[in-house]
């Protein structure tokens, strides 16, 4: 599917309740040169990347999560493309076999043939997440930073709540006509969609302070209940990821205290 100029989707076949209709993979340049975030590796995807762009000169990853970088290594062997990305952290959540040939810089640029793609250092849903901005157009490739109509999971110890905001805050500073996320449609007025999430996780921290008050001590599992009460019960897992991460930047922020597996209101 068409996108942009010189900007295509293709879409794994990887859909689940945590990737949505499937990982978003999109092929760069007119011809196609370049993939970013190719996805798992699954041999029909990887097949499909490679007569959609015979000639692979690179490949972009978002971050390092099962879904977005593993068919990396395969695209390698197969073209000798070279990787542009993060290295995995060491959280046991990784694809681990992703080997950079090169590491991004907050703001370096690569070319892709006539188009230029903008390195944005984006930690929170992942230390080492990068999203890429398409200059010129505005398109900002959001990896998991930013998905259609939901809030990623911030998964600790790597994810980090306080480190995601300030990404999400300083996103606004660049030239955003709209956004092609990870999972999901092209999102439009980027902006709005950015005050949107910061919105909401301040919105649930908000629900979090009130429940630990109401309790004054209380664990993350007794809280998780009266804090995600809205979500469906089979979420509740990947809410308790977000919750603890909450807590923590609560904590680092003297909001609440940390007394082994209890959280306390101040």
């Amino acid at each position: 599917m068409s996108i942009a100029p010189g900007v295509q989707r293709l879409l794994a076949p990887n859909a689940s309740m945590m990737t949505g209709p499937g990982t978003n993979s999109w092929l760069l340049g007119d011809p196609p040169v370049a993939v970013l975030d190719p996805g798992p590796a699954i041999p029909s995807h990887i097949e499909a990347l490679l007569a959609a762009a015979p000639r692979l000169e690179t490949v972009f990853v978002t971050h390092t999560h099962p879904d977005h970088s593993p068919a990396a290594r395969a695209l390698k062997a197969r073209t000798g493309a070279r990787l542009v990305g993060r290295p995995p952290p060491a959280d046991g959540r990784q694809d681990e076999g992703f080997v950079p040939d090169a590491i991004p810089a907050r703001d370096e640029v690569f070319a892709v043939g006539a188009l230029r793609l903008h390195a944005i250092d984006t930690p929170g849903h992942a230390s080492n997440h990068v999203c890429w901005l398409l200059e010129g157009d505005g398109l900002l490739f959001s990896g998991d930073h930013i998905l259609e109509g939901v809030t990623p999971v911030i998964p600790v110890p790597d994810g980090d709540l306080g480190a995601y905001l300030d990404s999400l805050e300083r996103l606004k500073g660049y030239p955003l006509r709209a956004i092609a996320p990870g999972h999901g449609r092209v999102i439009g007025e980027p902006l709005a969609e950015i005050d949107r999430v910061i919105a909401h996780r301040l919105q649930r921290e908000a629900k979090i302070v009130a429940a630990l008050a109401a309790r004054r001590v209380a664990t993350l599992d007794e809280l998780l209940l009266p804090v995600y009460a809205d979500v469906p019960a089979d979420r509740h897992a990947l809410a308790r990821l977000t919750l603890e991460a909450h807590l923590i930047k609560l904590a680092r922020e003297g909001r609440v205290a940390r007394r082994g597996t209890n959280w306390h209101a101040p």
